[in-house]
């Protein structure tokens, strides 16, 4: 059977066009009964991820034990969603007003028990060789979900097709592994921008003054290619493929005010961005959604841009993150639910009053849960007890693009630890949002050595979308 994805950097084939034409052959169907019996394929424009990085406790947010003993239910009392009997916690009053335009899923689970590999499963959708380890980025990891859709064969009005927001992920100072092309090369890496706050235009040294004229830039590549000698060999050389297509992408950035443009935050209105709150993770949800607007197929939010942060930064909520070992409930309290809440409610609403909840899937997760035990660790900053990190039991939301509104799937055991009804992993995320753009997710794309590899090993969660 033809590969379309094979050779995809020669391809011209419209994005809409060539996926559907392989996902239809690959699944059997024609256009007709695509669209109509296989739920939720092809109806997103863009995927927007927001990654909370450190591990949210399922407990104390998203799924309260009221009933266990104290030292498994926390310190926070129940409260009433928009959903008839489903219940956050105390201070997530704006996710609660709003349970009727997403789906939760209470059954997220996996084996792997440190940040590191943990992050690299949730941005790849595949184990790290080794389990429950914190190794850095290497160039031959698994590419991330947006390195992937950077290589399938497509065409974009933007000059990226992934985009990544408030990176990147630090574990709590070291790179993360998983954000990166690592197999398919550098060409592929997601762009990453930084904290979107730092200047006027979120990508720093990009500003309208900055534009050159397309002509002038595309002339200064032609210059360049004139003054390298054997110009045949060198395409050849994997970096010199890299470099060519950084230049392009280099053009592009700099000769569009639709660019230009979508970065810039000052084109929102003061009480937007105030709704969205005017610290980095407020700002980088803002950006999110402004990239999906310019319709990025991939963006990425990293939520918090380290994972435990406040170790080294206790009075910087900046820094903070949701690996809270110890002092989990002043730090969720004073720190990291108000933010989440305020934010993330601001998102929904801002996406669903503009009509981009339409053709947008949105996907809010982090790599793991944290323990139905309260304890306080001797060899972790902190006066307070809190919570071990916990792969058994998690939870996370979808909304958009088709999802079911005010939904919840799975289901925990009566202590939050275990996972007893509609198992998924971070793999089948990763299936969902392929399958949501139209992509067949056990089709393959091939790595510079002409290996193929699965787009994803998960299975689209249809339940979803019922």
């Amino acid at each position: 059977m033809l590969n379309l994805f094979e050779n995809s950097h020669q391809s011209t084939l419209s994005r809409r066009r060539c996926l559907q034409m392989a996902s239809g052959a690959m699944l059997g169907l024609t256009g007709e009964a695509r669209s109509s019996e296989v739920t939720g394929f092809g109806r997103a424009k863009s995927v927007l991820t927001i990654f909370a990085s450190g591990g949210q406790s399922q407990i104390d947010m998203w799924d309260p034990k009221p009933d266990a003993p104290e030292h498994i239910r926390g310190a926070f009392l129940p409260l009433q969603t928009k959903l008839p009997g489903i219940h956050f916690t105390e201070d997530m009053h704006g996710l609660a007003s709003i349970a009727d335009r997403f789906t939760l899923v209470r059954s997220m689970a996996h084996e792997d028990l440190d940040h590191g590999s943990a992050t690299y499963l949730t941005m790849t959708g595949r184990y790290y060789p080794s389990l429950s380890t914190n190794p850095l980025p290497k160039p031959t990891d698994l590419p991330a979900l947006g390195s992937i859709l950077n290589r399938l064969p497509f065409e974009s009005r933007f000059p990226y097709d992934s985009v990544y927001i408030n990176g990147p992920a630090l574990i709590p100072i070291n790179i993360a592994p998983g954000m990166y092309g690592g197999i398919l090369g550098k060409s592929y890496d997601p762009l990453m921008v930084g904290d979107p706050t730092s200047d006027e235009i979120a990508i720093p040294g990009l500003s309208y003054e900055s534009r050159l004229s397309e002509i002038r830039m595309r002339k200064l590549i032609q210059l360049k290619k004139s003054l390298d000698r054997n110009q045949t060999a060198l395409d050849a050389n994997e970096q010199v493929r890299n470099n060519n297509r950084f230049y392009g992408q280099a053009v592009d950035m700099l000769t569009s005010p639709h660019v230009v443009s979508a970065f810039d935050l000052n084109k929102e209105s003061a009480k937007t961005r105030d709704n969205y709150g005017r610290y980095r993770s407020g700002q980088a949800c803002l950006l999110g959604r402004r990239l999906v607007e310019a319709q990025v197929p991939y963006v990425n939010v990293i939520f918090n841009h380290t994972n435990r942060g406040q170790d080294l930064a206790p009075d910087e909520i900046e820094e903070y993150g949701w690996d809270t070992h110890n002092d989990i409930f002043p730090a969720l309290k004073k720190h990291l639910i108000p933010r989440f809440d305020k934010t993330i409610t601001a998102l929904i609403k801002d996406l669903d009053n503009r009509g981009l909840l339409e053709t947008t899937l949105v996907i809010v997760m982090g790599e793991f849960g944290r323990a139905p035990v309260v304890a306080l660790e001797k060899n972790f900053a902190g006066a307070s007890a809190g919570r071990k990190h916990w792969a058994s039991a998690y939870s996370i939301f979808l909304a958009g693009a088709g999802v079911t509104r005010g939904a919840v799937i799975g289901k925990t055991d009566r202590f939050g630890g275990e996972v007893v009804d509609q198992r998924y992993a971070p793999w089948d995320v990763a299936a969902t949002m392929f399958h949501a753009l139209g992509i067949e997710p056990h089709s393959h794309f091939y790595d510079e050595l002409d290996r193929p590899f699965p787009v994803s090993v998960g299975k689209p969660m249809l339940a979803l979308y019922r």
